[in-house]
């Protein structure tokens, strides 16, 4: 945290890197058609949104997972009306951080002066630099997961492509990967609900000839014949 004290000593070079440029995608523009006001910061997903008024000249934004050594930008965001005049007028900035990072630490810079979000009531104080920093924690709905939700009972997730026919396979089965037909209850998502006595288990999907790993799940193993297989275990 000494690097954020040097930083409050030091010229600042705003600087937008090829992260921000990569993020210029359909989500992030999903993101910004629901901006509507200024508030509190918030993630969806990966993805974080911070909003501040227009009424300064700059803002950048500095995070702790980057040593706080990149400061962003903020953007302008107007919206209008069918005349094409002005409704709305504020800054943001969006960014996506790793699936690892369940919470951040950051500081903004409005004109040129360090400070916290005036718009996020949540801070902590770092007593190593002697500085407060503005706090977000990131909530993420889990993804659907192969999972044991009731005793003795599994349930197996795929999500790939709409309109496949999904089989499962496994030592509980004796590798027929003819007897369980995996349903796509929404469109690419599979799965399926089946019995299994206490024990560990070895599967795999098929669809046509090939057949693939659960990739919803991490725990894996060689078979005897040499193939990666998924394992799951029933207690």
């Amino acid at each position: 945290m000494k690097k954020i004290a040097v930083l409050l000593l030091m010229c600042v070079v705003f600087s937008l890197n090829a992260q921000d440029a990569e993020q210029d995608t359909y989500a992030r523009d999903i993101l910004i058609s629901k901006i509507d006001k200024v508030g509190i910061p918030y993630n969806e997903g990966d993805f974080l949104v911070f909003t501040a008024e227009d009424k300064f000249r700059h803002v950048g934004i500095a995070f702790d997972f980057e040593d706080f050594k990149t400061i962003h930008s903020f953007q302008l965001l107007k919206k209008t009306d069918i005349e094409n005049e002005v409704t709305q007028s504020l800054y943001f900035f969006i960014i996506e951080v790793p699936k690892s990072i369940d919470s951040v630490s950051y500081r903004l810079v409005i004109d040129g002066l360090w400070t916290v979000d005036p718009n996020n009531p949540n801070k902590i104080y770092d007593k190593e630099s002697n500085i407060v920093l503005s706090k977000l924690d990131i909530h993420r709905e889990k993804e659907p997961a192969t999972s044991i939700p009731a005793k003795n009972m599994v349930r197996f997730v795929y999500m790939g492509n709409p309109g496949l026919r999904i089989r499962l396979g496994g030592t509980f089965t004796n590798w027929d990967s003819s007897i369980y037909i995996m349903q796509e209850t929404s469109p690419g998502f599979y799965e399926l609900e089946i019995p299994l006595p206490k024990g560990t288990y070895y599967y795999a999907y098929y669809e046509g000839i090939t057949s693939f790993v659960d990739k919803t799940n991490p725990e894996r193993a060689y078979t005897k014949d040499g193939k990666v297989a998924s394992i799951i275990t029933v207690e």
